[in-house]
C-alpha cells in the first residue's frame, strides 16, 4: 500500500544475531525468565548453581538486557554503553549497574557467537530461497483479517524473530515483537493460522 490516505503495514523478519546471542546466555545462565519462553534447540543447559541473591541480581539484570536488544529504540539506556569482549560488535550492555552480568557474559563469547551465526545462516538461507514467500504469509492473514472485520487493517508494525526454540509456538517478546519457531514459520498452514491472532490483535 502506498497511498498516504490507506493505513501503512510494516513487518520485519529476522533471526537476530543479538536476540540469538541473548537467549544463548540466558539458556547457559540458568537465567529463567521469560518463563514462557522455550530453550533453544541445540544449546547446552548446564546446571547452575548459585545463591538467591546472585540468582536474582543476574535475572533482573539479563531482563532489562533483553529488552534493550529485542527493542533497542523503546528501552535506551540511561547510561553509555559498551562492547562486551568476545561477542564481536553485537552486544553492549550498560557501563553501570551490569558487573554481574559482564562478568557472566564474558567466557561464553566464542560458544555464544558462533551458535547464533550459525542459526542466523540457517534462516537466511531458507529466507533467501524462499523469496517473496514472507509477504505473501503477512499479506495473506491481513487480507483474511479485513475481510472478517469488513474494513482495512490499520497501520501498524510487527517485528517477527525466526528462532529455533524447542517448543512450536507465538511469543510476545516485546510490545511491537514476537518470536516464532523455525519450525512453525517452515509450516504454511500452521503459521497462517498461529499469526492470524496476532494481526487480529493489532491490526
Amino acid at each position: 500500500m502506498s497511498a498516504p490516505d490507506r493505513p501503512q503495514w510494516v513487518v520485519r523478519e529476522d533471526a537476530s544475531v543479538q536476540v540469538l546471542i541473548a537467549l544463548y546466555v540466558r539458556q547457559v545462565l540458568g537465567i529463567r525468565s521469560p518463563d514462557e519462553l522455550p530453550v533453544l534447540r541445540g544449546a547446552p543447559t548446564p546446571e547452575v548453581v548459585r545463591d538467591e541473591l546472585e540468582q536474582a541480581t543476574l535475572e533482573r539484570q539479563w531482563r532489562a538486557f533483553w529488552a534493550m536488544t529485542v527493542e533497542p529504540q523503546a528501552h535506551p539506556s540511561d547510561v553509555p554503553l559498551d562492547l562486551v569482549d568476545g561477542f564481536d560488535t553485537f552486544i553492549a550492555i550498560p557501563t553501570q549497574g551490569y558487573d554481574e552480568l559482564r562478568t557472566a557474559l564474558l567466557p561464553l563469547g566464542d560458544q555464544a557467537l558462533a551458535f547464533a551465526r550459525e542459526a542466523n545462516a540457517a534462516y537466511s538461507a531458507v529466507a533467501t530461497s524462499g523469496a517473496g514467500a514472507s509477504y505473501r504469509a503477512y499479506a495473506s492473514a491481513i487480507a483474511q483479517h479485513e475481510r472478517q472485520i469488513g474494513r482495512r487493517a490499520h497501520s501498524f508494525e510487527l517485528n517477527v524473530q525466526i528462532l529455533p526454540l524447542t517448543q512450536r509456538g507465538v511469543w510476545w517478546i516485546g510490545s511491537l515483537t514476537i518470536a516464532v519457531t523455525d519450525g512453525l514459520r517452515g509450516d504454511v498452514a500452521a503459521f497462517d493460522a498461529a499469526v492470524g491472532p496476532i494481526i487480529a490483535d493489532i491490526a
